[in-house]
């Protein structure tokens, strides 16, 4: 009895000797900060709270308790959990347009479907982590010369080309988001910059009519129009001078009135416009700060992995959130055009926190399995 309780006192202080409080404490900070701004937006106004709110808070603790099971299991079970993902993540983009749930008449697009007992979800974010899983470790083989060059990015071409074809058109941001963490890969897998940067300007000079009379929707063509011209339009760009009116409303520490600016999507979107006019500059600072903490964190992680697929892995989940912390961001102070890319960890979305966690259960996974290896 005594052996089997040491037994269980020892695994318990190894786990927690070995998570990476460097990774996990500022993510949960976030959610702490995204949780008050959104108290704070939700009861202004929108009929649900505080309901809405319960649930943000429920998939912040569903969440963590996900990521930190993730950690306990072994390394070598993310192939297959990729796999598992990705071809989950594939069926479901290929069952939501026949679903009968449709959200374009509010969102624009149809990118939800309404799953049973999980409620709401978009199946792109799944997409997301599933590539990257799967792609780490076709990468790896091609370092290792075990597959072919050749043989491997027509794999890779296969295993993109589907749900990029079924994502892109209805959603550009999560395309763009999937672009972006295959090329951290490719450039970490060895491939030169300047290759990246010239064929990045020949798929511009030679995909952008395509890209622009054929996939852009017509919202699509005015934010990026309005982003170029700033002022020559001010219907269209409601959105983007409201957010700025919320931003400089936040002071110091916030806006103090009472009164706060009316920004569409204020709780997604432009959540970052409510973070400054609750919590001023000091939480924009903040916000900052922490995003750049966690995602330095993650390129030392992948620095120290003795294994190229996860060094791959956690660059590919880093590169994502990267890119959306720089998006959104970007668009609420009119630097980058408007897209529907939420605030990592703030913006409101249960399912999409829920996924967010996941891929922090990933990364923390091989983080630990660093350490415990190197003991």
């Amino acid at each position: 009895m005594n052996n089997a309780k040491s037994g269980i006192e020892q695994l318990r202080n190894n786990y927690f000797r070995a998570v990476d409080y460097w990774l996990i404490v500022p993510i949960l900070m976030l959610t702490v900060i995204g949780l008050f701004v959104l108290n704070g937006v939700l009861s202004s106004g929108y009929t649900d709270y505080p309901q809405n709110l319960y649930r943000q808070a429920g998939a912040a603790v569903l969440g963590t308790v996900v990521a930190l099971v993730i950690c306990l299991l072994e390394t070598h079970f993310l192939k297959l959990i990729g796999w598992v993902i990705y071809s989950v993540s594939i069926m479901l983009l290929l069952i939501m347009p026949f679903d009968g749930y449709d959200m374009t008449a509010k969102w624009g697009a149809d990118l939800w479907m309404n799953l049973p007992i999980i409620g709401t979800f978009q199946p792109s974010e799944l997409t997301k982590i599933g590539l990257v899983l799967v792609a780490a470790f076709l990468f790896e083989e091609m370092a290792n010369k075990t597959m072919t060059s050749r043989r491997g990015f027509l794999y890779l071409g296969l295993i993109y080309a589907v749900p990029l074809l079924l994502i892109a058109r209805k959603d550009a941001g999560s395309a763009m988001v999937i672009i972006f963490s295959f090329l951290f890969i490719l450039f970490i897998w060895g491939f030169k910059y300047r290759y990246i940067l010239l064929a990045l300007s020949v798929a511009v000079v030679g995909g952008l009519p395509i890209f622009w009379n054929f996939l852009l929707s017509s919202m699509q063509k005015q934010r990026i129009l309005s982003l170029l011209f700033q002022g020559s339009d001010p219907q269209s760009e409601y959105n983007l001078i409201q957010a700025k009116s919320a931003i400089s409303s936040g002071g110091l520490v916030g806006n103090m009135t009472g009164s706060y600016v009316s920004v569409p999507v204020k709780e997604s979107d432009f959540i970052y416009s409510a973070v400054s006019e609750h919590m001023g500059f000091i939480g924009t600072t903040a916000v900052i700060v922490l995003s750049f903490l966690f995602l330095m964190r993650c390129l030392y992680v992948a620095s120290k992995t003795t294994q190229k697929a996860y060094s791959y892995i956690i660059i590919g989940l880093a590169g994502g959130f990267a890119f959306h912390f720089i998006e959104n961001m970007g668009m609420n102070v009119g630097l980058l055009p408007i897209t529907g890319i939420p605030l990592p960890f703030i913006s409101l979305g249960g399912t999409a926190l829920m996924v967010n966690f996941i891929s922090i259960g990933i990364i923390l996974n091989i983080s630990m399995n660093r350490k415990i290896s190197r003991r």
